[in-house]
This record gives structure tokens, sequence and C-alpha cells, in this order.
């Protein structure tokens, strides 16, 4: 790159271009690369998506791949890098958005198979929704600074090292790049290693045990967040497992499985989640309440400004600060509202559903409402959540079960005034609540990935402006390229226990997990079979934690973000305990400095020295897992199996666990010396 990349202020905390700089940032060749990796990104996730319920965060990849490519560019610039990523990542995060909801309508034999014009729509619909509702999000979630954005600071600091050309920078950098592509490979690529370790024990009435994650890339994060986001997580993980799974089992008896280990899946999958669904709800509305305040400020002084700068009373704010203008989003929010209407009421609903034309376009504009309501609350739910842990460690599915919930809950009032059968209620309900699901999934998951991306910004220097521009389009692109592929997946495999064909392997179905789990939480409201009283009990949870983190924060300055305990509770352990052991690391390593160094000016920027170091070691070890697991994909979709390149055999995965203890061990102790080494 060129020699503008180098204007970085002295200020660390400045951005690496200033706000009076401006340099070229949506290009011809930012256009091509970046709908190219959109479409790449969004391929190789489909797959994953639908076969183990998970996509990999592609902010990484996007950004080492495009700033790659962009190298050979002798006038490319450090912004132009930004757009092609935050465009990229969006092919990953609308993946995510249809495919962990939209399977569903075929799971309940609404559709035969993706439609392709309807899923296109929805994709448009509620991707751009996704980007409307950051925009008057952005100045409050980036200017709270409890809010760490781990991944955005690794791609910033990637990007950082890579236009100043600075060798220990650089060093950490790739050291620890090499590090965790390494062992993502010989984890999920290989299979010598695994990234979870379970050790759970049967007694004559109950289960009791525990399990350790080993994902490189999920300690590092952990250790970015810091120490504070993981107690609250471990918090949450002794409720819901060390106490939760062995009580659980006592009260409802040992599920019908063969170990100990598939026995606490099971009561995790049955009760537990819904405990950490509860204290999320619960902790989102808590969290929505303190946001407030900051995001009405934040849109009262955007409408403010836009006023002055017409009447001639204030110049036009700093390059870096300029959103879309907030009316622009209003008026496009209230535009998508229309199409959104017709979409529910003569698509989502079935044509030969047996109602009246007023009740349908009662239901439909209620829906509609909910989705610009809810979507926006839920929104922000989720962007906080990508500030506080990251987006590829949030719970979308999590949150996507609350929003169900929550219209499940106000749907089963309306239906209880009409004369249809149970059966008809169900039906009617589940499929206009996934229908709407599937909207406000595209929205959760695209500002998810959004609010990393406007960080990442931040730390750059991008255009706010700008950036949202190749958002939009980068949610055009994804739209038409997701339903094909999406039909290529269900022609080949089946999804969800649905075959397009007679006489399919079993073995080979794509399970759709998260899709799976919203159609059996639908028709589990309208049958009411679900379980309630554990979303109760995650109730009272939050309500003690919120009281618990007022008093500490007013106290003792500190904080348990009831969030985080909730996302314990619900997430499972190979993906929550590893963050907790980053952030334990880093207070161990912080606890070593502060032994080291006495408090002075001198002294603290020595201390600085390290901190940056191990920043950077664990931003190198992010981005190389991340983007290994984009690497390892390819070979998983062509060869359509995640064992395409095993070779630990069946029979020896235990000692493929405690090899992986070892070495999550030592990765640990590299990390403590090399963050401490002097030279």
């Amino acid at each position: 790159m060129n020699e503008q990349n180098k204007q970085t202020p002295d200020n660390g905390n400045d951005p690496i271009i200033p706000a009076s700089t401006s340099l070229p940032e949506i290009t011809l060749r930012v256009l091509v690369l970046g709908t190219i990796l959109t479409i790449v990104l969004a391929a190789a996730n489909a797959f994953l998506g639908l076969k183990v319920g998970t996509t990999v965060s592609a902010s990484i990849p996007a950004a080492v791949i495009s700033m790659g490519i962009l190298r050979f560019f002798k006038n490319s610039n450090i912004l132009e890098n930004t757009m092609v990523q935050i465009m990229a990542s969006v092919g990953e995060a609308l993946t995510a958005g249809i495919a962990f909801i939209l399977p569903a309508l075929i799971i309940l034999h609404v559709w035969d198979k993706f439609n392709y014009w309807q899923t296109v729509v929805t994709g448009l619909l509620g991707g751009g929704l996704g980007v409307l509702f950051t925009i008057p999000l952005r100045r409050a979630l980036l200017q709270d600074k409890a809010l760490r954005y781990p991944e955005a600071v690794a791609i910033g600091n990637v990007l950082k090292a890579s236009a100043n050309r600075e060798k220990g920078d650089l060093k950490s950098l790739t050291l620890g790049g090499v590090v965790g592509a390494t062992i993502a490979l010989f984890q999920s690529g290989f299979q010598i290693l695994t990234d979870n370790f379970q050790y759970w024990v049967k007694s004559t009435s109950t289960i009791y045990g525990f399990g350790l994650g080993l994902s490189p890339a999920l300690i590092a994060a952990g250790y970015i967040v810091g120490v504070n986001v993981a107690i609250s997580l471990l918090v949450g993980i002794i409720a819901g497992w060390i106490i939760g799974v062995p009580v659980l089992t006592w009260t409802y008896g040992m599920p019908d499985v063969e170990t100990a280990n598939q026995a606490a899946i099971v009561i995790w999958r049955s009760h537990i989640r819904y405990i950490g669904v509860g204290t999320m709800l619960i902790g989102g509305m808590w969290t929505l309440c303190t946001l407030f305040k900051p995001v009405v400020t934040s849109m009262i002084t955007s409408f403010a400004t836009i006023k002055d700068i017409r009447l001639g009373k204030k110049t036009e704010s700093l390059r870096t600060e300029r959103d879309i203008q907030i009316h622009y989003v209003f008026i496009a929010a209230l535009i998508l509202l229309v199409p959104i209407f017709l979409l529910i009421a003569w698509t989502i609903i079935p044509s030969s559903a047996n109602i009246s034309t007023s009740f349908r376009y009662f239901i439909s504009g209620f829906s509609t409402l909910y989705i610009l309501i809810g979507g926006f609350i839920f929104c922000s739910i989720m962007a906080y959540f990508a500030g506080l842990i990251g987006s590829t460690n949030s719970p979308v599915s999590g949150l996507l079960v609350s929003a169900l919930l929550v219209i499940c809950l106000i749907f089963m009032g309306f239906f209880s005034f009409s004369e249809w059968t149970p059966e008809m209620k169900e039906m009617i309900g589940s499929v206009v609540a996934i229908g709407s699901m599937v909207i406000i999934g595209a929205a959760l998951s695209i500002s998810n990935d959004t609010m990393q991306d406007l960080k990442v910004g931040e730390i750059v220097g991008a255009t706010p402006w700008k950036q949202q521009v190749m958002l939009i389009l980068g949610v055009i692109v994804s739209s038409f390229v997701i339903p094909p592929i999406l039909q290529l997946l269900y022609n080949a495999y089946g999804i969800g226990g649905v075959f397009p064909r007679p006489n399919m392997n079993p073995a080979q179905m794509l399970a759709a997990p998260q899709a799976g789990l919203m159609a059996t939480v639908a028709k589990g409201a309208f049958s009411h079979q679900l379980e309630w009283g554990m979303i109760s009990v995650g109730a009272l949870i939050a309500v003690i934690c919120v009281v618990i983190d007022e008093f500490l924060k007013k106290h003792y300055h500190t904080r348990l973000p009831v969030l985080a305990v909730g996302l314990g509770i619900y997430l499972p352990l190979d993906s929550s305990v590893p963050v907790v052991i980053g952030g334990f690391l880093s207070y161990l390593i912080q606890v070593r400095l502060n032994a080291m160094y006495r408090l002075g000016q001198l002294e603290e920027a020595k201390m600085n020295v390290h901190k940056y170091r191990g920043l950077l070691l664990a931003c190198g070890i992010v981005a190389g897992a991340s983007l290994m697991g984009v690497v390892i994909a390819i070979p998983f979709a062509i060869k359509q199996s995640s064992d395409a390149l095993r070779l630990m055999p069946e029979a020896y995965m235990s000692f493929a666990g405690i090899l992986s203890v070892i070495v999550t061990f030592f990765l640990c102790a590299w990390i403590y010396r090399v963050v401490l080494r002097k030279s």
C-alpha cells in the first residue's frame, strides 16, 4: 500500500487515517472484490450453518484476504480494504440469518423448496432493516466504554500494523496467526485435536461433571474482553451447568441415552438453555432501558445537526462522524414496511388458509409492526452483545427464541377469541411467527456483524455513511445468491428430517439445528408444551443479577453484566469456557505486570508495551483461527462432509481430548511468557 496509509497519529486512540485526510474509499476495485468475497463467504458458510448450526464470522477473514489482494495495487489504501471487508462480511451474516430460520418452513411442511424470489425479498427486507437499525445505534454503542469489541479490535490492529509496517506489531500478529491457524486446522480439519473435552459421571439418580472449550479463537477473544465478562460468564456456567444439570437431572429423571456426556447435553437442550433464554430476555430489556437515553440523544443530535447545517448555523461534522442522514433512515424503514406487509399477507400466510381477509390483514399488519419495533429492540440488544463478547460468540439463536416467544404469546392472546381448532391455531401461529422471525433473524445477524465493522471503521478512520452504503450493497448481492445455494444443499442432502426425494441417506442429512429449534419452540408455544417454568427461572436469575450489578457499579465501580450471565447459561460449554479461560489469563498477566512495575508515568509506559503486545498476539490468534475456519470450509463443501480432512480414527477420539487439554495449557503458558517478556 502507498505512503498515505502511514498517516497514523501518535495517540493510539486516534484513527489511523485522521478525519482531516480524505482518501478514496468506494472504488471500482472495491466493488468487484467485495462482490466476489461476499459470494464466496456466503457459499462457504451455508453448509456449516445447516450442518452444525453455526457459521464462521467473515469479518476477520474478509479483512485479511482483501488486505492481501489490495497489496498488488500500488495506490490502494487502508480505507478501501475496510470497505471490502465490511461488504464481504455481510455474506456470512445474511447467510446465518436466513439459514438459521427459513428451513423451519420446510420442516413444518409449509414450503417444499426454497422459493427463489420469496427468499430474495426476505433477505433484502431483513438485511436492509438490520443496516438501518444500526445507524442510530452507532454513536451510542461505540462510545460505551464497557464494550470492548474484541473482533473489531483484532481487525483494527491487523490493519494498523500492516499499514504502518511496524515489525514488532507484525511479528506478534503473524506469530499469533500461525499458532491460531495451526491449532484450528488440527482441531476442526485433521481432528487430531478437539475443540472441547467433556467429563460427566452418572450416579444413581443424577449426573455431574464439567466440560472444557478449547478453541484458540475464543480463548484469545476472552483475553481481549477481559476478566469482568469472564466472571459473568462463569456465574452463568455455574448456575446452568454445575448446579442446573445435576438438579434438573434429579428432578426430571435420567435421559434415555448411552453416556453421561450425552445425558448432560440432553438436559441442556431440553431445559438449561431455556433458563438462559429467560435470563437474556429480561436482561436484554434492562440493557435496552440503559441504552434508551444515549440512543435517543444520538438521534436528536443527528436531527439537530442536520437542521443547523441547513440553516447555516453550523459547519458539517467531521468526516469520521457522518452517518446516512437520520431522516433518510426513518423514511427507508417506513417504506420497507409495505413490502413486509405484503410478503406476510400473501406469501407467509398460506393462500389456502381458511381465514377471513380482514383477519389476514390484521395479523399481517401486527406482524409488520412487531418486526419494526421488536426488530429494533432485539437488534439493539444483539449489537450490544457484539461489543460485549464479539459477533462470533453472540447468541443469535437465543435472542431469536426470545423474539419468537414474545410474538407467540401475543398471537395466543389474539387467537383465544377465535373459534379455530387447536390445529388451525398452531398452524397459522407457527407459520406467521416463523415468517416474521426470518426477517428479524436476517436483521439480527446483520446488526451483529455490522457493529463490529463500524467499530473497525472508527479505528481506521473510515467514513460511516460510506460503510453503510457498502453494507447495503452486500445485502443486495447476498440476497440474490443465497437461495440457489440453500436449494442446492437441500437437493443434495435434505434438511431437518425432510427430504426432497425418497431413498436418500439420513446420515448425510443437514440437521439445521437452529431452524429445528425455531419450529419446535413455535409449535410448543401453541400446543402449551414449552418450558415456561425454565424461562421463568431464568427471568428470576436476571432480576437478581440486575440488582447485584447495580450494587457493584455503585459501591465497587465494577460490573456483573446480566446478558453475559445469561450467555453463560445458554451457550454450550465449548463456547463459553474458553472465553472464561482467556479472561482469567489476561487478569493473571495484569496482576504480574502490576507486581513488575510500580505506578508512574515511565513505568506505566513500559507496562503498556506488554499489554499492547498481548493484545496483538490475541488478535493474531483470533484472525488465524477464523481464517482457517473459512479455508477448511471449502473442502468440507466439496467433499460434502465435515470429516473431509479427518486423520484421527473415531476409536482414539478420547486421546484427542486429553491431547487438546495439554495443548491448551501450553498455549496459555506461551501467551503468558510472550506477553511478560521484557525484550
